[in-house]
């Protein structure tokens, strides 16, 4: 095997398995295994360029006679909350976020497993355990980090900022053009706080402070109502047989 033949990766193709977001669909992946000996550049393109990272498999959707996912990001500089925007983050002024390096806890399980019994508890993460979530945190050859958000007390000057509750997490990726958000979980009975909406918005603010044109979220599935939200967040750009070209707003 030559260097270059190393450093390329190998792409595998999965069987066919009924689509979780598009009833009566079948869906495969395209991946390949993310490992140390791979160039970051060429793992950077990969995930700019409609990948997707779970631990250290990139995937992307394969599935035939079917286009229906489609990558989004949104773009950084122009980004304006709307005015329910605006409320979410009214709503969450006593949320106080920390980056941290992506080392599970012990309570960051504490708070997935509650976000998915709530929420996801027929999903395909329905029956992982603690040692699964370490592994989705820290098997990762990129630059992953997490951000905590923990809700400022009214006792706040009597306490450590660690031992204040723990609202929400976001696991992500820096890229060298953005951050991509690999996933999110919450307080699932503090529906009022619209905590999804709250830290695509804070990572929005904080890919702009780091001077970043672009938040990656993911694929946007048309059809699918569980991905109809990533729509709100414009202006926006689509991933599609020509690159990345800017789309107008869909409902």
């Amino acid at each position: 095997m030559t260097e270059q033949q190393k450093h390329f990766p190998e792409f595998y193709v999965t069987t066919s398995q009924p689509c979780p977001y598009l009833p009566g669909r079948l869906e495969r992946k395209l991946f390949t295994h993310l490992t140390n000996d791979k160039p970051l550049a060429l793992i950077d393109n990969l995930l700019k360029g409609g990948f997707r990272r779970s631990q250290n498999i990139a995937y992307m959707p394969y599935c035939e006679g079917c286009h229906a996912c489609v990558s989004v990001r949104i773009v950084v500089d122009e980004f304006a909350p709307g005015r329910s925007m605006r409320r979410t983050l009214e709503r969450n002024r006593d949320l106080v976020s920390r980056r941290v390096s992506a080392i599970p806890t012990s309570e960051q399980f504490s708070l997935f497993r509650s976000y998915i019994d709530a929420r996801h508890s027929d999903g395909g993460m329905a029956d992982m355990t603690v040692l699964d979530y370490a592994m989705m945190v820290e098997d990762s050859v990129v630059r992953t980090f997490l951000t905590e958000y923990r809700a400022k007390p009214d006792y706040a000057l009597d306490t450590h900022e660690d031992t204040w509750p723990l609202t929400a997490v976001a696991l992500c990726d820096r890229l060298s053009d953005g951050i991509s958000m690999v996933y999110s979980f919450y307080e699932p009975f503090e529906e009022a706080r619209s905590l999804g909406t709250y830290m695509i918005l804070e990572h929005i603010d904080y890919a702009r402070r780091l001077g970043l044109p672009y938040l990656y979220l993911g694929y946007w599935i048309e059809g699918s109502r569980k991905m109809s939200y990533k729509t709100r967040y414009q202006p926006q750009e689509h991933l599609g047989s020509s690159g990345w070209v800017r789309v107008p707003h869909k409902t």
